[in-house]
Order: C-alpha cells, then sequence, then structure tokens
C-alpha cells in the first residue's frame, strides 16, 4: 500500500450467520428473565469485532459475560437503593440527581476503559485513561448545558465529549487525537435544527387548528358526558401533535450525530501522524435507518439481523485510516514496544457499566 493512500474498513459478517446468534440470545434471553443477556452481548460483539477487517485482520473482543453482568448488577442494585430511600424519606428525591451526578463519572470511565481494553486488533489492546473529572465536566456538564441552552450550545458540548473520549484513547501505547472545530460543528447542527424548527413550527400550527380547540372544549364541558369525550379528543390530539415531533427531532438529532462523527473522527490523528478519515452521508443513513426500521416492524422483528448487519457494514465501509507507511510496519512497531496482549491483562478490566 502507497503512503498517504486511504485504507477503509470492512465488514465481512452476513445476515444469515448473525440470525443464528441472534435468535439463541432472544430465547436464552427470555427463558432466562434476561440474565443471559450479559452473555448474549458478549457473543454479538464477538462476532462483530471478529467481522471488523482492516488492512486484512480483524478485531477481536475479550470481554467475559460475568463482567458485564455484574457490572449491570451494580447499577441495578444503585438505582433499586435509590427508590426505595426515596419511597421512605420523599425528600431525599430532592437529593438524588445530586448523587446521581456524583456516581455517574465513575461508572463513565470504567465503562470506557473496559470497553477499550477488551478490544484489540493484531493482538495489541485498545486502552482509555480518562479521569472521572473530565468525565463529569465534559459529558455531564456539557450535556446539561445543551439542554439548557435549547441545543444553541449542543455543539460546544460535542467538542467537550469528543476531545475527553478520544484524547484519553490509545492503541497499545499510541494515543488517538481529536481536535474538531467549532465552526465545522455549527455547520452540522444548522440542518437538523433547520428540520426541527420548520416541524415544531408545522406541529404548532397544527396543534392550534386542533389540539386546542378540543382542549379548550373540554374545560368548558368538565361535568358531563360530552366533557369526558372532549377530554378523550383532547388528550388524542395533543399526542397527535407531540408524537410526530417526536419523530422529528429523532430525526434532526440523527442527522447531526452523524454530521459530528464525519467532523470529528476526520480531525482525528493516531500516533499524531496517522490521519483517520469518515465520510458517511447524512441523508443515506437516514434511509438505512429508516427501512431498517420498517423492515424489522413488517416482520416483527425477525429482520433484525439483517438490518444490523447492513447498518454496520454501511458504517465502517464509510471509516478509515490514511497511514503514514504501511499499517503492517505501524503494528509491528507498536507490537515490539511490548503492548501485546498478557494473560494476566485480562483481571485488570473490571466490569462494564453500559455507557
Amino acid at each position: 500500500m502507497a503512503e498517504n493512500t486511504l485504507k477503509r474498513a470492512e465488514f465481512r459478517g452476513n445476515a444469515g450467520e448473525y440470525f443464528g446468534i441472534w435468535i439463541v440470545n432472544i430465547l436464552l434471553t427470555i427463558v432466562t428473565f434476561g440474565i443471559y443477556s450479559a452473555w448474549a452481548k458478549v457473543r454479538r460483539m464477538r462476532y462483530f469485532r471478529g467481522n471488523t477487517f482492516l488492512d486484512g485482520y480483524s478485531f477481536d473482543y475479550h470481554a467475559r459475560g460475568l463482567q458485564i453482568f455484574l457490572g449491570r448488577a451494580i447499577v441495578f442494585i444503585i438505582i433499586a437503593m435509590v427508590n426505595v430511600v426515596t419511597n421512605a424519606v420523599p425528600v431525599a428525591g430532592a437529593i438524588t440527581p445530586f448523587v446521581f451526578a456524583a456516581v455517574l463519572p465513575f461508572f463513565i470511565v470504567r465503562s470506557l476503559r473496559f470497553n477499550a481494553r477488551v478490544t484489540s486488533y493484531r493482538n495489541v489492546r485498545f486502552d482509555f485513561t480518562g479521569n472521572k473529572w473530565d468525565a463529569f465536566t465534559s459529558i455531564i456538564l456539557g450535556g446539561v448545558i445543551s439542554v439548557l441552552t435549547l441545543g444553541i450550545l449542543a455543539p460546544l458540548a460535542s467538542r467537550w465529549a469528543s476531545r475527553y473520549i478520544f484524547n484519553h484513547l490509545h492503541y497499545g501505547d499510541r494515543p488517538f487525537s481529536t481536535d474538531p472545530q467549532l465552526g465545522s460543528l455549527y455547520k452540522a447542527l444548522i440542518p437538523p435544527a433547520v428540520i426541527f424548527l420548520i416541524g415544531l413550527v408545522i406541529m404548532g400550527f397544527v396543534g392550534w387548528l386542533v389540539a386546542y380547540p378540543m382542549l379548550n372544549g373540554f374545560l368548558e364541558r368538565t361535568n358531563d358526558r360530552s366533557g369526558r369525550e372532549a377530554m378523550i379528543f383532547a388528550i388524542l390530539a395533543i399526542y397527535g401533535v407531540l408524537l410526530p415531533l417526536l419523530v422529528v427531532y429523532a430525526f434532526a438529532r440523527m442527522i447531526y450525530h452523524i454530521a459530528v462523527r464525519n467532523v470529528v473522527v476526520n480531525a482525528m490523528l493516531f500516533d499524531g501522524r496517522h490521519r483517520m478519515k469518515s465520510d458517511l452521508r447524512r441523508l443515506t443513513y437516514v434511509w438505512i435507518w429508516l427501512s431498517n426500521t420498517v423492515v424489522t416492524l413488517l416482520t416483527l422483528g425477525l429482520m433484525r439481523p439483517w438490518a444490523a448487519v447492513r447498518e454496520q457494514r454501511y458504517m465502517l465501509t464509510h471509516t478509515g485510516i490514511i497511514p503514514q507507511g504501511e499499517i503492517g510496519d505501524v503494528v509491528g512497531a507498536i507490537q515490539a514496544s511490548g503492548s501485546a496482549i498478557g494473560s494476566e491483562y485480562m483481571d485488570l478490566e473490571g466490569f462494564d457499566f453500559g455507557f
């Protein structure tokens, strides 16, 4: 391979193979009341990682089902304890958000570290070295700021989160880094913002024509049968306005995240000199997602494996790296530095908390 030539990833799995894994995972998860879902995730991730290839070599996934199960159990116990305390002492509910804000960074760091360390390529592990305070400021605080500003500062939150995640990611002893420009992220925000605003105006107009008269009729006739009927129609009208608006929001959000992925990955370097590449097309991805959803619903979920494989193949086909030299030489240098898998390394990964 020539220097400075884009080397794309590829997915070699197929829907038929994955269907066998998927259906067994579903059945065992049902008969074990959800307990097997942790082991199901391991089987699913091993299939998708093992069929993801770069330069002729596949990735590997080394997690164990027990690690994922214990991580989920810990999260479940904490949530259950918070609910019990809140029900017993209602005033304690006021401090619940602060408790979650204090605990969540720990889960974020452990999950990112776990998922990095159980992934390898050519016998070399990934790693994540971020800390809890940076997780709080970049992900939790950034998310809160994005919500409070109604999405106006969403690009800033996206920049904080991407820099935190990828600037602490390593392959062996070599770091990744990214510094997406705020201007590019705001350009990514413009199309979905326009789509959502148009949807908001349309739904607002429909609500004014339909939902408001029905709600007003309900308020005027609250004590008779016609009032109860008006209430039912008013509620249906409100949902009839809100649900399409939620669909428009999900559509706009998807377009934004695809554009952000391109911006962040295209600004990413590996080892300070090997440039990453992402050229996903927003409308193409939306079409894949929409058609996948429709086909999955029409087949009562049986075509879900086909949809998952189709989406994965598209994502990987439009992701790659522009190495300075041969990939084999780059990986060989990393292996020579002593970053290959050690058998004792498996005991250091901890649990997956699902972030």
